[in-house]
């Protein structure tokens, strides 16, 4: 029986890893995307650019994340779900904006690249910390 549940929760962790997967491409997408049209087409320096994107991005990956990715606390209220996803994503915003400054200012690294490295880095600190708070 234990070794049933322990198979279950391998599976779910696995299912959960690539629908994660799935939800954070697609929000990379959109954050790259995003970013890409404002300092291009608009003019807007990259870091402006990088945390508009990164702040639409993570609507989107909210969503996605409370009703298909993770197994959310339903004993907390919405509203309480929201401001720790919230929360996490403002700590994700300052290590996306710090490496991409870091980056770009200091290491003299192409902004679309940096962008891509913060993106993982984040990614990792975003499935680990909603796993941690979200989750029962």
């Amino acid at each position: 029986m234990k070794a049933q549940t322990q198979e279950k929760e391998k599976t779910s962790l696995l299912q959960q890893v690539v629908r994660f997967g799935f939800v954070g491409g697609t929000a990379f997408l959109i954050d790259y995307g995003i970013m890409i049209l404002l300092t291009e087409v608009f003019g807007i320096n990259y870091l402006v650019s990088s945390g508009i994107s990164f702040s639409i991005s993570v609507i989107y990956n909210y969503i996605m994340s409370i009703h298909w990715v993770f197994n959310v606390d339903k004993e907390k209220s919405g509203t309480a779900n929201f401001m720790i996803f919230l929360i996490l994503s403002i700590i994700g915003l300052g290590l996306n904006q710090l490496i991409m400054w870091l980056m770009v200012d200091k290491a003299d690294v192409f902004y679309m690249i940096s962008k891509i490295v913060a993106t993982a880095v984040v990614m990792v600190y975003n499935f680990i910390t909603r796993k941690i708070f979200l989750e029962k």
